[in-house]
């Protein structure tokens, strides 16, 4: 993701936040003012935003002071001018209590606020970093119009002010929200990496006039869909305005590709991620700890393989073991001169192309825009959404902002950098749940009720799908290898191997299989849909286009025998014609390809996982009794069974 969130206290706005993030991640001086602070170490002053501004007297654009965030934040939750409201209700008479009193938004709070963290692909800063002066300064206005953006659809469809008993109550804020903006230049290791600091105020004001605080758990849930809005919303700025392209990249296989400026080496953007580098490292020294970890009686800690939920936690540890000291804050300048002769020395990439970046990443959009078109089907869209997320999440249970997040996903993989229509998400995110999700919520609360907390499921049965493999419960010795399956005995260490060197096993990513999903619920649309035609007929095209042609049934031989029955057994044959009428249309060919390459890939992988399951099932079945049947549990077939209506507990973790 590149947008996170974290929770701002009290007492954080006095020991990290008005000391390091107020002056660009540098150590500020002690009795320094805050804007000379700022000037010394480089930085732009900080900005307000946000449509709550006019309530409190400040205006769009306006510096942030230090009393200002002391008191918004620091103090609990005061008027940014608390200091000047009550120095002159003292000075007219009125109680030290009620002056008090007046300069508070409401009740008195602990957690004060969020801080997101806004920072584009890495190939979007590259260019920032390396190309001129204009390109820098469209690449910021891109930057800054994605993330009003994003505020303006928080404040629109996200935040919420709890009231009543036990907060039972909710209300969006109709006057918006209040919001400090502080942009940085570095990464920790001196690299690139141009990102905002959007510290969002949780003091909201009611219809009555009465000042309430947000719910901060529907900001953690919604950050998801917040950082696909803004990474669509910024490519599409920076292409539209530059003359670019996006495409595809994969960063870990078996993942989903991240959408990166097309014509931008991609040694430019290893020589950014040194960091990662070093993570990494860590990160595999962590994953053999964590599936050779035993306890007193020799049993296995821990799962011999990692799955994505313990990899995620220990990509964490790593990140916070690696994590190198704060350098000084230098002027923007000066790092742009750095950055391009340090690129230019290390990166491995030639002086003509980091010197040419924009040119060549312009030549690289004109091939892409010459051959591949962006065609949003609606239909389509919502196929891939539903299976995707219906498979990605566990239980096969989600919620509407799981749609709405993977929504926007496709739409940046399609468009490729274009503009899309208003409202584009919420259509797919509509037809999804009207054609292919069920309703399996029971509320019991008002909160049930709201349509952002509904539960649904999948209509359809992906029973056919492989199965998770499940883990074995005997720990490795300590001369054997991890087992590179979980149903496999620990094998011998290699020769020459130490620990560390091992390939540590891992459970198949669920993106692979959410892939395999959305095929098979296109190729049952398509078996179930052959007859129609009109705009479906254009729907099922779209999908025999998305489909490997080895999946596809072949067409009839010989047109005289058209009028016979179809023989028993044999799948109802596809007119190509569609197929190759979409190619010639200049449809996403690159993307359909790309899809067929991965499916073929995947059909081939679950097939040789089938069968060697298949094998050691019956190998072990020999050894311990002929009639035994291996358990497989519950839980590792509901992400591909149909979700009956019934009673659930609580609401589904995010993505």
């Amino acid at each position: 993701m590149t947008v996170d969130i974290r929770v701002i206290r009290a007492g954080q706005m006095y020991r990290y936040y008005l000391r390091e993030t107020v002056v660009g991640d540098g150590r500020r001086p002690a009795r320094t003012p805050l804007l000379d602070a700022q000037e010394q170490a480089g930085v732009p002053a900080g900005r307000w935003m946000g449509r709550g501004l006019a309530a409190l007297g400040l205006a769009p654009g306006e510096e942030v002071t230090e009393a200002q965030l002391r008191n918004l934040f620091g103090e609990r939750g005061r008027h940014p001018y608390a200091d000047w409201i009550e120095a002159d209700l003292l000075a007219k008479g009125d109680s030290p209590k009620k002056a008090f009193k007046a300069g508070a938004l409401g009740r008195r709070v602990m957690v004060t606020g969020v801080d997101f963290v806004f920072r584009p692909q890495p190939t979007i800063y590259l260019l920032w970093a390396l190309g001129d002066e204009e390109t820098r300064r469209v690449i910021e206005a891109a930057h800054e119009r994605a993330i009003e953006r994003v505020l303006e659809w928080i404040e629109d469809e996200v935040a919420a002010i709890r009231y009543g008993k036990d907060g039972i109550y909710r209300v969006r804020p109709p006057g918006g929200l209040v919001a400090a903006r502080f942009r940085h230049y570095e990464a920790r290791s001196g690299r690139p990496l141009l990102h905002d600091h959007l510290l969002l105020s949780v003091k909201g004001q009611r219809l009555d006039g009465k000042w309430g605080s947000i719910h901060t758990l529907a900001l953690h849930e919604n950050t998801v869909a917040a950082s696909a809005l803004y990474n669509e919303l910024v490519a599409a700025e920076v292409c539209e305005a530059l003359g670019l392209a996006t495409k595809p990249r994969t960063v870990t296989p078996g993942r989903r590709p991240v959408m990166e400026i097309a014509g931008v080496p991609h040694e430019l953007i290893r020589w950014t991620s040194r960091r990662s580098d070093q993570i990494a490292a860590c990160l595999a020294e962590l994953e053999h700890e964590y599936v050779t970890a035993v306890d007193d009686d020799g049993e296995l800690k821990f799962l011999p393989v990692v799955s994505e939920r313990a990899r995620a936690k220990l990509n964490q540890m790593a990140a916070r073991k690696t994590r190198p000291p704060k350098q000084t804050a230098r002027p923007l300048g000066q790092l742009r001169a750095w950055w391009k002769a340090s690129a230019i020395l290390t990166s491995g990439v030639a002086v003509g192309v980091i010197t040419s970046l924009l040119e060549y990443a312009r030549a690289a959009a004109a091939a892409i825009r010459a051959r591949v078109a962006a065609v949003v089907d609606v239909a389509l869209a919502a196929v891939d959404v539903a299976a995707t997320v219906f498979v990605m999440n566990e239980g096969g249970r989600f919620h509407r902002r799981h749609l709405l997040a993977e929504a926007r996903r496709h739409l940046a993989l399609v468009l490729r950098g274009r503009r899309r229509e208003p409202g584009l998400d919420d259509r797919i995110v509509a037809a999804a749940i009207s054609a292919h999700c069920l309703d399996i919520s029971e509320p019991k609360t008002t909160i049930g009720l709201l349509a952002d907390y509904r539960l649904y499921t999948a209509r359809w049965d992906l029973a056919d799908l492989p199965a998770r493999r499940r883990p074995p419960t005997s720990a490795p010795g300590p001369d054997r290898h991890p087992p590179a399956d979980p149903g496999e005995p620990a094998a011998l260490r290699p020769p020459g191997q130490d620990a560390g060197e091992w390939e540590i096993p891992r459970v198949p990513l669920q993106y692979e299989r959410a892939v395999l999903a959305g095929a098979v619920v296109r190729e049952k649309l398509r078996t179930t849909t052959a007859a129609v035609r009109g705009r479906a007929y254009d729907v099922i095209a779209h999908q025999q286009a998305a489909m490997p042609e080895q999946l596809l049934a072949p067409a009839a031989a010989d047109p005289e025998h058209d009028d016979q029955e179809p023989e028993a057994g044999r799948r109802e044959a596809i007119d190509l014609t569609a197929l190759r009428a979409l190619r010639e249309s200049r449809t996403d060919v690159e993307a359909l390809d790309l899809t067929a390459e991965r499916l073929r890939h995947l059909r081939d992988a679950f097939t040789k996982a089938a069968d060697d399951s298949r094998a050691r099932t019956d190998r072990y079945a020999e050894q311990d009794d002929a009639d035994a049947v291996r358990p497989v549990r519950q839980d590792d077939q509901q992400a591909h069974r149909p979700q009956k209506p019934g009673p659930h507990r609580g609401r589904e973790a995010g993505h």
